[in-house]
């Protein structure tokens, strides 16, 4: 018999009833109140006529009713589509074609965007209308048999790169990621995990929520990141790790509020979905050296779980996310599919019970895209001598200047040696001699000031000269998706041919 995590949740409702789940603002849920919810909501899901691998969107903010919907459609038997609330309405229509779903479950400030779509579903309900639900609706809840190769989820990539595709995530690849996660984590029935990144992002869900159900910890859920509120509620609930994106970190630090909270039962602090500089790791470590910092690599076609740079290698293998998570093989391979030498650049190739279905309606993408039993993840990298892992860039995105290969994070990692600069974003300009040449785009620290010449300069000492940045453009931010990436397909249309 396979454990789902609907057999967790189940099965931590009987084992510790009074354990908290959630904490969301004033209100807490145990698991046993947490998993009769759930049940309320997958019966009343069945009492509307879905039929099995129906797909329904959760279309919602960051919230307890959130989980409780996303864990009440896997115990009706239906498959879970989060949505970024973040999109736009065209963005948002697109997902709701392309996947043919059935239901709506949407927060009700959404409902101007689903408004703008003529998209008709089976069936629709509000998350005030779920509240409602979830307390007062009486049905029995019929017993549904979950093979762990059935489709659990579908989750829609960032789209960094043009039109986004339906990652389909069975129930093994969430139970296989927890299980990963949670023990890479060392996570505990005692933990406290605080989420604040959104969880209708695959890192946020199946990284941290699910990896804490299945141990049995607490989930303390916020709804979005705010630099005052989240220090003051990480002390007032007393949680044990965060995670957050390398500029939610720069930001953090520079909060003068930062000092004034007690946050000792802090043990792991998690950063991913960007590279981590290597001043703001040092930095993080002096202001609080008595927790753990963990670097999490992974994409939403393996769950997102790959590798991860542990506490100890930190500053000592800058750069690198680690080596491979257990459970999990990894390869470095050239344009015929044959491993490379350490050192040498390659694309990323992942192996494991993580790694995807395949993408919906799409069987071309997929034959692409894995090719026995290895997902081929468009990340271009290297290992080292002792195996450690270091993401070069995206295929994508590697500018090629005159012959040369660029690779943007290189660039990036020196702009953001510089004190004065904030965040960094390089791309590739088009030229008509080189046929590409480096663009940066810089965001400064607040009140600092610095001119072109003075970051050429720098560059000019600390990069191979055809690395160097053509141009530089001051921006105010960098534009970035729901899960801290930059969206450097939108920085494109700003270059222009010289």
């Amino acid at each position: 018999m396979t454990f789902l995590m609907t057999d967790a949740l189940q099965q931590y409702a009987q084992k510790q009833p009074e354990a908290l789940a959630t904490i969301y603002g004033e209100r807490s849920w145990s698991y046993q109140e947490f998993y009769e919810r759930a049940r309320k909501f997958a019966a009343y899901l069945q009492g509307e006529g879905f039929e099995k691998e129906d797909i329904i969107a959760l279309y919602t903010l960051n919230s307890d009713l959130f989980l409780v919907a996303y864990m009440g459609i896997h115990l009706a038997g239906f498959v879970a589509m989060p949505i970024n609330t973040k999109l736009a309405a065209p963005e948002v229509e697109f997902i709701f074609n392309h996947s043919e779903a059935k239901g709506l479950i949407f927060d009700e400030r959404n409902e101007e965007i689903i408004a703008e779509s003529s998209y008709l579903f089976q069936h629709k309900v509000n998350l005030k209308e779920m509240a409602d639900i979830i307390e007062r609706y009486d049905a029995p809840l019929e017993a549904i048999s979950l093979d762990p190769n059935d489709t659990a989820v579908v989750m829609y990539t960032s789209g960094t790169t043009g039109k986004p595709k339906g990652v389909l995530l069975t129930h093994q690849n969430i139970v296989a990621a927890a299980e990963i996660w949670s023990a890479s984590m060392y996570m505990t029935n005692e933990d406290r995990m605080f989420i604040c990144t959104p969880l209708f992002h695959c890192a946020g869900l199946h990284v941290f929520a699910m990896p804490i159900f299945y141990q049995g910890g607490t989930l303390i859920i916020e709804e979005a990141f705010s630099p005052s509120i989240t220090l003051e509620q990480i002390a007032k609930t007393k949680a044990t790790i965060f995670f957050g994106v390398p500029a939610m970190y720069t930001i953090l630090l520079n909060t003068p509020a930062l000092q004034t909270y007690s946050l000792s039962n802090l043990r792991l602090l998690g950063y991913g979905a960007a590279p981590m500089p290597y001043e703001l790791v040092k930095q993080v470590k002096e202001v609080f050296p008595n927790v753990k910092v963990q670097n999490l690599y992974g994409q939403t076609e393996n769950s997102p779980a790959a590798t991860s740079l542990l506490d100890a290698d930190a500053l000592t293998k800058i750069g690198s996310v680690g080596k491979a998570l257990a459970q999990t093989e990894l390869k470095v391979v050239d344009s015929y599919g044959e491993s490379v030498p350490a050192g040498e650049v390659g694309e990323i190739c992942v192996k494991g019970p993580q790694v995807m279905k395949g993408y919906l309606r799409n069987e071309e993408e997929t034959a692409r895209t894995l090719r026995d039993g290895w997902l081929y993840t468009g990340d271009l990298g290297r290992f080292d001598d002792e195996g450690y892992l270091y993401i070069v860039d995206r295929k994508k995105d590697m500018i090629i200047r005159g012959g040369e290969n660029v690779y943007p994070i290189e660039v990036e990692e020196v702009l953001y040696q510089i004190p004065e600069i904030l965040e960094a974003a390089v791309v590739g300009l088009p030229h008509e001699v080189y046929g590409e040449v480096p663009k940066a785009f810089v965001v400064l620290k607040e009140g600092k000031g610095i001119d072109e010449e003075a970051i050429f300069a720098y560059c000019r000492t600390h990069l191979a000269k055809y690395k160097i940045p053509y141009e530089i453009e001051f921006l105010t931010e960098l534009p970035r998706n729901a899960s801290g990436k930059v969206l450097k397909h939108t920085l494109r249309p700003k270059v222009t041919t010289s």
